[in-house]
């Protein structure tokens, strides 16, 4: 019998029995693997209870034991990290070098959050008015939802919850149904750490799950990455519901190729952001647009490299994994011949691909497309597989208003050894994230991560200061001490003296 992968809430295991029950699959194996409990509106009340009922105390804990906890995770996630990454390949798919990647820049969050103190100290205004003082304090909002996609089952919670914890949030994490466990992992490590019961609780489970606690009442603030549709409805149904929302939606990165690039630079980049962790990144490069005379030599380049590239399990040492599941793959294939249909050229087809790994693997090889009609959908949707488009254009002014033309605007890159049209680019391009000579521009954790149109609905993007503004509320407060001049009745608006 397959492995059960239950809830962890309050500080310990959940598992009401019945309940309806997710595949879990090893995508390398195409083997079912364990099932995840899906909740139902008991276990969602059940997991924000025991978050609320922890929060005051949390809350009220010390800046420096709060710190204490964090810091300790911190060393303990630093030192078992390889088991997580394990775990994150098991379920998902990509390669132990990729997974260990993700966990790195997860910690790095964790470690800008470590240093909350100075961001969440108020301000201090002496005599604003005469005896009279002005003061501001950020205080935490209360039960944080956090709902996190499959591709980054353990980057993209601790975009969100080191931060909310070290504000002194209470969080409940619904991690994707698709790969559960390093969700678990993580509540347990938290709670080694010396994390009180019920302050860090994981509740499992599919869009039921999502929309209770979009609903709850208790909740205060959602956060959520994963696709555009997905997004929109989050935010429009929490924010209806009175809470803060960051909802962080999909992509369709382009990477504009000038001319004077260096074309082996290029062809690198657009390898490894194209195809690593299987194109399965909201950051991944989609679409290159090459301005001509660039794009046939380009074209070589990626493809010599593409030769070279091993696709099979992510335990064996090779470049690129699985898809994540079964249904996922022959999606993205599809796209295939939906390019052909549409008049773009299959440059490589990772159809063809011969996996190491085994034959029931969930496998599709890099693919190039050539010549890629912009209004195909190829071209306008977000594949969120290893499909590589290029896109010919005759002009950096043409390539521009292309990309700007687009639904998304997550991130994009240019590559050039002009400093002067480098410079055009970040002021013109209306996207959030930009590369220059870097393919996959996320940035460091002490800036924020996040797009602009419909990669990202509400105002306030993933960590950084906005993290920390986004879990917390600013009071300001007023004080006067008895002072028998300020006496007497005055209806008049109050004026500062």
């Amino acid at each position: 019998m397959s492995e059960r992968i239950v809830h962890w809430i309050g500080g310990k295991e959940h598992d009401p029995g019945e309940s309806r029950l997710g595949p879990v699959y090893d995508p390398a194996l195409g083997t079912r693997t364990a099932s995840v409990l899906l909740a139902d509106a008991a276990e969602v009340d059940a997991a924000v209870a025991a978050a609320a009922a922890a929060f005051p105390a949390w809350r009220d804990t010390s800046i420096a034991k709060r710190q204490a906890v964090l810091f300790t995770f911190r060393e303990l996630l630093n030192a078992r990290r390889n088991e997580l990454a394990e775990i994150i390949t098991r379920e998902h798919g990509k390669v132990l070098s990729d997974a260990l990647g993700e966990i790195v820049r997860g910690q790095e969050v964790l470690e800008f959050a470590l240093g909350f103190p100075e961001v969440l100290k108020g301000a201090y205004t002496q005599n604003a008015s005469t005896g009279v003082d002005v003061h501001s304090i950020r205080q935490p909002i209360g039960v944080a939802a956090i709902v996190s996609p499959f591709n980054f089952p353990a980057m993209v919670p601790m975009w969100f919850f080191p931060i909310a914890l070290a504000a002194g949030n209470s969080v409940v994490l619904k991690p994707s149904e698709k790969d559960p466990s390093a969700a678990v992992w993580l509540a347990r490590l938290l709670a080694e750490a010396g994390l009180p019961d019920g302050v860090f609780n994981v509740l499992h489970g599919d869009r039921a799950a999502v929309d209770g606690l979009l609903a709850h009442p208790d909740v205060a603030s959602v956060s959520f990455v994963g696709s555009t549709p997905i997004a929109r409805h989050i935010y429009q149904t929490a924010a209806a519901n009175g809470k803060r929302v960051q909802a962080l939606g999909g992509a369709k990165n382009h990477m504009l190729v000038l001319p004077d690039a260096d074309l082996d630079l290029a062809a690198d980049a657009a390898v490894n952001a194209g195809f690593g962790s299987a194109g399965e990144r909201c950051m991944a490069i989609s679409v290159v647009v090459a301005v001509e005379p660039v794009a046939d030599p380009l074209i070589a380049r990626i493809t010599e490299r593409m030769r070279g590239l091993r696709t099979g399990d992510g335990r064996r040492g090779c470049d690129m994994g699985p898809l994540v599941t079964r249904e996922h793959r022959d999606r993205v294939a599809g796209y295939l011949d939906v390019a052909v249909s549409d008049g773009a050229t299959v440059v490589v087809d990772g159809r063809d691909v011969v996996a190491d790994g085994a034959p029931e693997g969930f496998w599709l090889g890099p693919t190039l497309l050539d010549k890629v009609p912009t209004a195909s959908r190829v071209y306008t949707d977000e594949i969120f597989g290893p499909v590589l488009s290029v896109v010919r254009v005759g002009s950096y002014e043409e390539a521009v208003a292309l990309i700007n033309s687009g639904a998304f605007g997550n991130g994009t890159a240019i590559f050039t050894n002009d400093g002067g049209a480098a410079r055009r680019f970040q002021l013109e391009v209306e996207v959030g994230m930009v590369g220059i000579n870097v393919p996959i521009p996320v940035p460091v954790a002490y800036h924020s991560f996040g797009g602009w149109k419909e990669s990202l609905f509400g105002d306030t993007k993933a960590y950084g200061a906005d993290g920390f503004r986004f879990f917390t509320r600013e009071k300001a407060v007023t004080t006067r001490w008895l002072d028998p001049s300020h006496g007497g009745i005055n209806l008049g608006f109050p004026q500062n003296t």
